[in-house]
């Protein structure tokens, strides 16, 4: 199929694409890598009067340190991101970069573009979640920010309105006595998820201060929660995640509600969920009193 007709601008600022949006009456639709816009287009899906490309707009292709947080702006590749030293501050991105999509696709998808699209099999928005990310929305009124467990309403729904850019995200750098894990199960390199995890733990003095984890491939949107208390119960035993096990598939039940589908049961993915999580708080710990992320 091919896309139903649309007029298309390129603004050379965000605060002329912001006008541009406004122009349109709500009608407007950001362009930034297109890799998950287009086929959305091709298969109308989705049927924009207007697309407003911001890739040549000023300033939004930054990947910056600032203090205690990396920003990314709204038009950095996600292959760029991949290859820049700065990754290296959020062990998370470096982790969970290489299962998204292909190298092809990261080469033109945006980092942002990921977030905005808010697909719930995605990998970034649940790096996102997990690491109580910032996320800056640009409108006609100015720029205010959102916390990530306020961003994701629902599948691809988002708390960015029709007439507004999503200019950047902050992600914290890692600290002191943090470990991280990562893990997915897909059909192939570069698919979706059928189920995923992100997880972070907190140590210090050898005690677990911290842990928290969001699946991904498992909801509507990635499912984030507080696991200290489980972690800190495992974190003594000879085999952290086998004592894990019983509480990850008791968390299964409760985070992994999708109806499921061809590729896999509902019953299938809390099986994957509750192993691969059990498997990467247990790394997470151990890297958080290793002292290496």
């Amino acid at each position: 199929m091919k896309p139903a007709p649309f007029a298309y601008v390129r603004p050379a600022t965000l605060d002329d694409a912001v006008a541009e949006l406004v122009a349109t009456g709500g009608d407007g639709k950001v362009l930034a890598g297109g890799q998950s816009l287009v086929p959305v287009l091709a298969m109308r899906l989705g049927r924009p009067g207007t697309l407003v490309d911001i890739t040549a707009a000023a300033g939004l292709d930054t990947i910056e340190r600032r203090g205690a947080v990396l920003r990314i702006g709204a038009t950095t590749r996600q292959r760029r991101l991949e290859r820049s030293p700065a990754a290296n501050d959020v062990p998370l991105i470096g982790m969970a970069l290489p299962f998204v999509g292909h190298r092809e696709l990261r080469s033109r998808g945006t980092v942002c573009g990921s977030l905005a699209h808010a697909d719930p099999g995605a990998e970034l928005p649940a790096v996102a979640s997990c690491l109580g990310a910032v996320l800056e929305v640009t409108g006609a009124s100015g720029r205010r920010t959102v916390p990530a467990a306020e961003f994701f309403a629902g599948a691809m729904t988002t708390a960015v309105g029709a007439e507004e850019v999503l200019s950047a995200v902050e992600f914290p750098v890692a600290a002191p006595g943090e470990g991280f894990g990562f893990a997915e199960i897909a059909r192939r390199h570069g698919d979706f998820a059928l189920a995923g995890v992100v997880t972070r733990v907190r140590s210090a003095g050898g005690a677990v201060q911290e842990a928290v984890i969001s699946g991904f491939g498992i909801s509507d949107r990635a499912a984030t929660r507080d696991v200290t208390d489980l972690v800190r119960a495992a974190a003594d035993s000879a085999d952290v995640e086998a004592a894990l096990r019983p509480g990850t598939e008791e968390l299964a039940r409760d985070v992994v509600d999708t109806a499921g589908d061809s590729h896999g049961s509902q019953g299938y993915r809390r099986r994957l969920f509750a192993v691969l999580a059990a498997r990467e708080l247990a790394h997470a710990h151990r890297r958080s009193t290793e002292g290496r992320s």
